[in-house]
């Protein structure tokens, strides 16, 4: 079992990340406490990302977008992003294994474990066409 030190504002940042369903930003979190009367500074909020990732309580997404992504849903699943409007989703369609084996036999790897994002447009975007 990890030791956690989840202080008030780890458990803020924590609940908020957990109860979101569209993979927040920092900046997002930060706002998010803000409107549940929490003060906290950004630093603060920054390292709360960073312990609760560091302690796989979160998963840091980087989908290749300026700022980083929260999650706490840890199971193996995959992500699409939105190209228009910057939305996120996940994709539980697992990745293929034969996949692994080829960009192992490519790369020379060992694969461990792979994050796949799609990129593409999301129907209210499509409907705004």
């Amino acid at each position: 079992m990890k030791s956690l030190n989840l202080t008030t504002q780890r458990k803020a940042v924590y609940d908020v990340v957990r109860n979101a369903d569209d993979h927040p930003t920092a900046a997002e979190v930060m706002n998010r406490l803000v409107e549940q009367g929490y003060n906290f500074a950004y630093g603060t909020v920054y390292n709360s990302l960073r312990y609760l990732t560091d302690k796989e309580l979160i998963r840091e997404l980087k989908l290749g977008e300026a700022a980083s992504r929260y999650d706490a849903k840890l199971d193996d699943h995959q992500h699409i992003l939105c190209e228009v409007c910057g939305r996120v989703d996940e994709v539980m369609t697992k990745v293929p294994e034969d996949w692994s084996a080829a960009v192992a036999k490519e790369t020379g790897y060992d694969v461990h474990h792979a994050h796949v994002v799609f990129g593409g447009v999301c129907q209210s975007c499509m409907q705004k066409k």
